[in-house]
């Protein structure tokens, strides 16, 4: 440890067609009498991504995350049981570029979702942030909502370097992964409000994690507090995840906010065994080691 469907969003777009590799999209927020428009640069492949196959395909196929969970923890028991009398491997280079892939990634979504939801906090206010639907099929940001749901299977194999290189796997790795993978299909085929914040805020994190992860993959000397850094930023993360939750289920009271009893409370559960889970894992990687070498110091 010492180691390390629903009612319709209030934000209307208009697209203007283009034969160049990108175009910019006025989005028109309408707050009372007052209109509100800013220019935000839209690629061609964000564009003519079409948010409702993806939307349909997952209402349809959402139940094989369940699938994909079951393989994934087979296999990674199954995993170390087949490592256990066997040379770790060392995979540093295969590493280095699976985690500076997953980094990029979640740099890019991290600045396209970022770039979205500051706009509706700055044209609309937080309330409509929260509860509007047009993260799912606004321009930008249409595209990389979908890419992040779909983006929780493949990062799955995170686990299966940990089990090659025999290194050591805690509960938080393998449940988080399983029950995000789980949520976020769930949640994707309805639309539910709070989604923009959910996932903004884990590109961001994952932004942060994988940079970090590919750095010390690399042989890098990477400085204690920016691991320090990244654990408080998920634990915020969670924290941020309960609030929005709550604030959900407030306003769905009064017909603001588009979502559903159970996805409320599936991840308010979820979003508060992170928030234990996570704060116990700085407690005892940051904490109590160095209460401990404190002590044999002493």
């Amino acid at each position: 440890v010492c180691e390390e469907e629903l009612p319709q969003s209030r934000v209307e777009y208009s697209d203007h067609s283009s034969s160049t590799s990108l175009q910019v999209s006025r989005l028109v927020v309408k707050m009372n009498v007052t209109e509100f428009q800013l220019p935000l640069t839209e690629y061609e492949f964000e564009r003519e991504f079409d948010e409702r196959l993806a939307i349909e395909w997952m209402q349809d196929n959402w139940k094989k995350s369940f699938l994909f969970g079951a393989v994934y923890v087979a296999l990674v028991f199954g995993g170390q049981h087949f490592m256990r009398h066997r040379q770790k491997l060392d995979l540093r280079r295969v590493l280095v570029m699976w985690s500076l892939s997953l980094a990029v990634f979640s740099i890019i979504g991290a600045v396209r979702t970022g770039c979205f939801m500051i706009y509706i906090l700055s044209t609309s206010g937080f309330k409509q942030s929260v509860c509007d639907q047009s993260f799912y099929n606004g321009p930008i940001s249409k595209f990389w909502a979908c890419a992040f749901v779909l983006s929780k299977a493949p990062e799955l194999g995170d686990t299966f370097f940990i089990v090659l290189r025999k290194q050591r796997l805690i509960f938080l790795h393998w449940y988080h992964h399983i029950t995000v993978l789980v949520y976020s299909w769930y949640s994707y085929k309805d639309q539910v409000a709070g989604g923009g914040w959910f996932m903004t805020m884990n590109y961001t994190v994952h932004a942060l994690m994988y940079s970090y992860y590919a750095a010390r993959a690399a042989g890098l000397h990477v400085p204690k507090p920016c691991a320090i850094l990244i654990t408080s930023s998920q634990i915020a993360q969670m924290g941020m995840g309960l609030a929005v939750s709550a604030l959900v289920y407030r306003w769905m009271q009064d017909g603001d906010c588009p979502s559903y009893l159970d996805n409320i409370v599936w991840a308010s559960l979820m979003y508060l065994s992170y928030l234990l889970l996570f704060s116990s894992f700085f407690y005892q990687s940051y904490v109590k080691c160095k209460t401990l070498k404190a002590a044999k110091k002493e």
